[in-house]
């Protein structure tokens, strides 16, 4: 459907089309809408300043039974006896950016909104925002508890609730192998949710998206009980004005209500449509794509440059796309398609959900308890941000910085390299998983191993082959 060359030769168009400011974009796809049955999840993380990303995987962990989960700005939450296990993007310093594959097949990643609610201090005045609030710890409670998409957007929906959400806004797309939702919170005690129609793909922006609502609808909306009333009373809507509810006309300012280019330019993709910008009318949340979406497809809209908006830029750090298929075990059937980096000048891999470690040069080792502290995450090792050529971020970076030296006449055999790679480990990803199937049902240890030998290997490769073009 796309290519991943085409409209990528010159380099300026991604300086000129981006967002103002750093921002996180998103494609979520339903399973009737994609080519192989998966829910895909597709995502941009995109950032300001040098960053460092670790790519780990953490295993199930036993709590004890006293213990209480910190939530990083004064809250304790009680523990689970046994959380899952999970892949896991780290952005080590950062609230609001890390991404979470987990052994259920549940992928959760976000991007930040702002709306007209109150500042922190406010709300904590009010009682809108208890024991500190909830931020950082939301979706890393996802990725340790849920076993379902549902019960991913439940579960936020409740923690919001209790302690109140720490941060102005921001969406979460949390899908598994059936289903997708999207979560929009607000600074305080409000959420909602909208279920992603099977037979459709919804463009994440960085504004709110979700608009009229339909609360007797539990199989495709969630809300917070005070949604509606709570507008109502704060002045941002009036149920006498004639018009319906709408979530994201209520909650952001008339300014963040307007058309969003990189959701115009990801539904023009989605839908082979060309669109008049700007639009005369709202955007809808959701789109029918002209044809069946495959990983290819997801990922050829992430790293697209232009037209209104590019869907990425200089500060993209990963592209992800998460592929959940249903009708396999889900440490087969789920898998963490990543870049290093911004994903012109780099390479999706894949991470079977199965694989057990993944290579030192992507995620610093330790003790998995210590490396999910807080205190890990938020006073990361000074170190941590110095160049080391040794280390999978690095050697990416540092191809980006030769690219982007002469960006036009040295991108499309950057790109070239990568295109056939890719299309090397989609053909490759078949036979292996035939045979990680074949071992499953009497050695699901062996079925790992191979697939973590496999994962590694073609991750290191990737490495040698950044190493090589960077030259």
């Amino acid at each position: 459907m796309f290519d991943f060359c085409k409209g990528l030769l010159i380099g300026v168009l991604i300086l000129a089309t981006a967002p103002a400011g750093p921002a996180c974009d998103g494609i979520v796809v339903g399973r009737l809408a994609s080519a192989d049955g998966s829910v895909l999840l597709g995502h941009n993380e995109e950032n300001a300043l040098d960053r460092v990303l670790e790519f780990r995987k953490i295993p199930r962990l036993r709590s004890k039974a006293d213990v209480k989960v910190d939530l990083h700005r004064g809250g304790r939450l009680e523990a689970v006896p046994e959380t899952g296990a999970f892949l896991w993007s780290e952005n080590p310093g950062l609230e609001f950016s890390d991404g979470y594959l987990n052994e259920w097949g549940v992928a959760i990643a976000s991007i930040q909104c702002m709306t007209r609610e109150d500042s922190y201090d406010a709300l904590v005045a009010r009682g809108e925002i208890r024991d500190g609030g909830i931020a950082y710890m939301l979706r890393r409670l996802v990725a340790q508890r849920a076993r379902s998409a549902r019960e991913g957007m439940e579960l936020m929906g409740q923690l919001v609730e209790r302690f109140g959400y720490a941060h102005s806004g921001r969406t979460y797309a949390v899908a598994d192998p059936r289903e997708a939702w999207i979560v929009e919170v607000v600074a305080g005690r409000r959420w909602v949710a909208q279920r992603v129609p099977d037979d459709a793909v919804v463009i994440l922006p960085a504004r709110h998206i979700i608009g009229e609502i339909d609360l007797a609808d539990r199989a495709n909306f969630r809300a917070s009980p005070d949604l509606i009333s709570y507008a109502t009373q704060r002045g941002w809507y009036d149920p006498a004005g004639g018009r319906p509810f709408s979530f994201r006309l209520a909650y952001q300012t008339p300014e963040r209500t307007k058309p969003d280019g990189r959701q115009f330019r990801g539904q023009e993709l989605v839908t082979g449509k060309p669109g008049q910008w700007p639009p005369e009318q709202p955007l809808a949340f959701a789109v029918r794509p002209r044809q069946r979406l495959s990983v290819a497809d997801v990922a050829a809209v992430l790293r697209d440059p232009g037209g209104v908006a590019a869907m990425f830029g200089k500060t993209t750090q990963e592209a992800a796309v998460f592929q959940l298929r249903p009708g396999l075990p889900s440490e087969i059937g789920c898998v963490y398609w990543r870049t290093t980096g911004r994903p012109d000048i780099s390479v999706l891999t894949p991470w079977h959900v199965a694989v057990t470690e993944t290579p030192e040069s992507y995620g610093r080792r330790g003790d998995p308890a210590e490396l999910l502290s807080l205190q890990h995450h938020f006073q990361p090792a000074s170190d941590i941000f110095q160049p080391d050529d040794a280390r999978a971020w690095w050697k990416f970076k540092r191809l980006a910085q030769v690219v982007d030296q002469s960006y036009a006449e040295r991108i499309t055999a950057v790109q070239a390299i990568w295109s056939a790679m890719e299309r090397r480990l989609m053909q490759e990803q078949a036979q292996i998983e035939a045979e990680a199937l074949k071992l499953w049902p009497t050695d699901p240890a062996a079925a790992r191993a191979l697939l973590t030998r496999f994962c590694s290997q073609r991750a290191l490769e990737a490495c040698a082959e950044a190493d090589r073009l960077a030259e």
